[in-house]
C-alpha cells in the first residue's frame, strides 16, 4: 500500500508551496487507495506556536486535503527519537561529541581558507566518550561507498558518502534534530513515498544511510521544484504569495486554488481545468517538471472565474454563503439568490466580486453614484421613468423578453437612443451605471422590488 506525509512546520501559515506539496501527495495516496498522513513538525519550540497549528488544520480543511493518520506531533515522540538514539549509539552507528562551537567554526574557516567543502572532521569519531551535559550525538556517516536516490521526478542522484559528514542528531539537551525525527517518523509510519520540495535533496542521503542503519526500509523520493514569482526570484508576499487560508477570504474556491497550484509543474496536455476526480485518475507523480514553475495571480484569478462560471448554482451558494453573510446578507432569506448568481457569476472572478457587485438584489438602493448621475441623467428623467413604471405595471409576465418588448416601444416612442433609458434604469435600481443587461436585471430583481425602486428614483430625479 502506498502511503504518503505531509509534515508542515508551525511556524508559520500554511504557504503555496506547502498546499502543493500536501496535494501532491494526497493525490498520489488517493489515486491507488493508499493511505495519507498529517504530521506536524513541532521540534522548532522557539517559532512553532498553537495559532500555526490551528492554520494549517483549518488550511487543510478548506481545501478539502482530508488525512486518513494524525495529526501526529513530533513533540509528542521525544521518548521514541531517545530510544532510536540509543539504538544507534548501541549499534556503533553513532557517537558522542564534546567539540565546541569554537572549535568547529575554526576547524570551519580552516577548510574554506584551504578551498575544501567545510564539514565536520570526525575528530570525536572513535574516542568512545560518555554522554555529558556539553556532548551532542552525531549520526556515524559511512566512509565508502555512494548513496543512489532514485527520484521519481528528477532521476537517480548519485552522492558519494565522502562529501557527507558525521551530522548532529541529538542536541547536549536530548532534543533531535531533523533528519532524526523524519526518519524515525518516517519509519514508524510506514510511508513508502516521500513527496517534497527539491530544497531538502540535500538531506537525503543522510536520511538514506540513517535508514540502512536502522535496517529500515528506505521510501522512494520525488523531490518538486519550489514554485517562483514571475521575476524568477523565490515567491514571497510581493509576488502575492500569502496564507492559504488568505486566499479563501480574497474569495478564491479552494477548487480553483488545487486546479492551480497542481499545473504549476504538471499537466495533461492542453488541459487546464480539472475536476478532483479527474486529478486523481490523471495525476502521476513521475510527470511533474524537473523545472520551476512561476506563480501568476492573473492566472489564478482566471482559473477562479472558469471553476465559478461552471460550478451548479445550489453549490455556488453553499460556496458564496460565508462571504454574504459578511456582508449582512443570508441567501437562504432570498427566494431569487440562485437566479442572482446565475446572471451575476460570469461577470466576477472571485466570490468577493459576486457579494460586491450582487449585493443591490439584496439591499435597496441608498445612494446614486455621483458620476453615473452626472452622465446619464439629464432633465426630464424623472418623468421618463415613471412613464415606464407605468408601461411595466402592465406587464402580467414579468419576463426579460416582455420587459425588453416596453423597453423598445417606449424607447421608439420618445425617440431615444437605447442607452439614454437603460442607464438610467440602471442607476435607479443598482445605484450605479454598471449591471448585466437591463431586462435581465429586472427580471430577476423581480417586478414589485423593480417598480419600488423605479419609482423612487422617479420621485427623486424629479425634483
Amino acid at each position: 500500500m502506498i502511503v504518503t506525509r505531509f509534515p508542515p512546520s508551525p511556524t508559520g501559515y500554511l504557504h503555496l508551496g506547502g498546499a502543493r506539496t500536501a496535494l501532491y501527495s494526497w493525490l498520489h495516496a488517493r489515486q491507488s487507495e493508499g493511505k495519507f498522513v498529517l504530521r506536524i513538525e513541532d521540534t522548532d519550540l522557539e517559532r512553532s506556536t498553537p495559532e500555526a497549528v490551528q492554520a494549517i488544520l483549518d488550511g487543510m480543511e478548506w481545501l478539502g486535503l482530508d488525512y486518513d493518520e494524525g495529526p501526529f506531533y513530533q513533540t509528542q515522540r521525544f521518548d521514541r527519537y531517545r530510544e532510536v538514539t540509543q539504538q544507534l549509539l548501541a549499534t556503533d552507528h553513532a557517537y558522542h561529541c564534546e567539540c565546541s562551537r569554537e572549535r568547529l567554526d575554526m576547524m570551519r574557516e580552516e577548510q574554506r581558507a584551504a578551498g575544501q567543502k567545510p564539514k565536520y572532521d570526525g575528530r570525536c569519531r572513535d574516542l568512545n566518550l560518555e554522554p555529558s551535559e556539553q556532548t551532542v550525538v552525531r549520526f556515524k556517516n559511512p566512509l565508502l561507498g555512494e548513496v543512489v536516490i532514485e527520484d521519481q521526478v528528477k532521476g537517480n542522484i548519485v552522492v558519494s558518502n565522502q562529501e557527507l559528514d558525521d551530522l548532529i542528531i541529538a542536541r547536549p539537551d536530548g532534543v533531535p534534530t531533523y533528519n532524526l525525527t523524519v526518519v524515525v517518523d518516517d519509519w514508524d509510519m510506514g510511508i513508502t513515498h516521500v513527496i517534497r520540495g527539491d530544497d531538502h535533496v540535500n538531506n537525503t542521503p543522510r536520511q538514506i544511510n540513517i535508514l540502512r542503519a536502522l535496517k529500515a526500509d528506505v521510501p522512494a523520493y520525488a523531490h518538486v521544484p519550489m514554485i517562483l514569482g514571475e521575476d524568477g526570484a523565490r515567491l514571497s508576499k510581493r509576488h502575492g504569495a500569502v496564507s492559504v487560508m488568505q486566499y479563501r477570504d480574497d474569495g478564491i474556491l479552494p477548487e480553483a486554488l488545487l486546479n492551480y497550484l497542481v499545473r504549476l509543474g504538471w499537466s495533461h496536455g492542453d488541459q487546464e481545468l480539472f475536476s478532483m476526480d479527474e486529478l486523481m485518475t490523471l495525476f502521476k507523480i513521475e510527470d511533474v517538471s524537473k523545472a520551476p514553475s512561476a506563480f501568476n495571480v492573473e492566472k489564478l484569478l482566471w482559473v477562479n472565474h472558469e471553476k465559478i462560471k461552471a460550478m451548479p448554482l445550489d453549490e455556488l451558494a453553499d460556496k458564496a454563503d460565508w462571504y454574504f453573510q459578511s456582508a449582512g446578507i443570508t441567501l437562504k432569506g432570498y427566494s431569487n439568490a440562485l437566479a442572482v448568481l446565475g446572471l451575476m457569476r460570469d461577470r466576477c472572478h472571485t466570490l468577493l466580486e459576486l457579494v460586491k457587485q450582487s449585493t443591490f438584489f439584496f439591499k435597496g438602493v441608498e445612494n446614486y453614484a455621483e458620476p453615473a448621475v452626472k452622465k446619464w441623467i439629464k432633465e426630464g428623467t424623472g418623468e421618463l421613468l415613471q412613464a415606464l413604471v407605468e408601461r411595466l405595471d402592465s406587464v402580467t409576465d414579468w419576463q426579460a423578453e416582455s420587459i425588453q418588448s416596453e423597453l423598445q416601444t417606449l424607447v421608439k416612442e420618445r425617440e431615444l437612443g437605447f442607452a439614454k433609458l437603460a442607464q438610467p434604469i440602471r442607476i435607479a435600481v443598482t445605484g450605479d451605471a454598471n449591471s448585466p443587461s437591463i431586462d435581465q436585471t429586472l427580471e430577476v430583481l423581480g417586478k414589485s422590488e423593480s417598480l419600488l425602486r423605479l419609482r423612487a428614483a422617479a420621485d427623486h430625479f424629479s425634483t
